[in-house]
């Protein structure tokens, strides 16, 4: 791939990238949704071990091309209408590759200050366009963080309630702690349950029904 310092060598590879993805999204329509093949079809395609000499990015790209694009299932394709939708976007792209190219580390104010101060700011506009209270808000002694996924988010809430209480009553009481869930609940909520500690036997799930909008006060 060549030497990934190399400003020129890195704009002509990074310009034949966003081709490929460009090109990618100009016939996404055109894919299967869901991938055709069978388990066990990349080991067959790949070498036993891994490269011994690099290979040129045109290489590459047409192993993406042959090898992973028939092996993935289209979540941006206009045709695909299970769990959520299209959640990519060109800023989204465009952002990554700009954190990326910095290779920002943000685990805290001192290894990247513009990291941590643009995520403090971009959770107090969103806790203001959602109208949340003041107390949630930095401006009032809340705040909130970003996280990567829906699942990492649910893990981290109940860490933070397990941790609050057992300061209350002792962490030798952890068996005591009960979680609660709706019916309608996202099978990440009991598998996060889990990995806080809290026993199986533990987490309880609500039935709710169409009275009530299937919600769970």
């Amino acid at each position: 791939m060549g030497n990934p310092l190399d400003p020129q060598e890195f704009r002509r590879q990074a310009h034949m990238v966003v081709d490929f993805i460009a090109d990618y999204y100009q016939d996404i329509e055109k894919y299967p949704v869901r991938s055709q093949v069978e388990p066990g079809y990349l080991p067959k395609l790949l070498p036993k071990s891994s490269p011994t000499c690099p290979e040129p990015i045109e290489t590459i790209l047409q192993d993406v091309k042959a090898h992973i694009l028939p092996g993935l299932t289209h979540w941006q394709s206009p045709n695909y209408f299970a769990f959520f939708p299209a959640s990519a976007s060109i800023a989204g792209f465009l952002g990554e590759m700009l954190s990326t190219g910095f290779n920002v580390v943000g685990f805290n104010w001192i290894s990247s200050p513009a990291a941590t101060e643009l995520e403090n700011i971009v959770m107090e506009w969103l806790g203001q366009m959602l109208c949340l209270p003041k107390s949630f808000l930095f401006s009032g002694n809340g705040g909130g963080v970003l996280q990567g996924t829906t699942c990492e988010v649910i893990l981290c809430t109940l860490v933070a309630a397990r941790d609050r209480v057992l300061s209350r009553i002792g962490r030798e009481n952890i068996g005591k702690l009960v979680v609660y869930g709706s019916d309608q609940t996202h099978c990440s909520f009991q598998k996060a349950s889990q990995i806080v500690g809290i026993h199986q036997c533990n987490f309880r799930i609500i039935k709710t029904d169409k009275s009530t909008s299937f919600a769970l006060s």
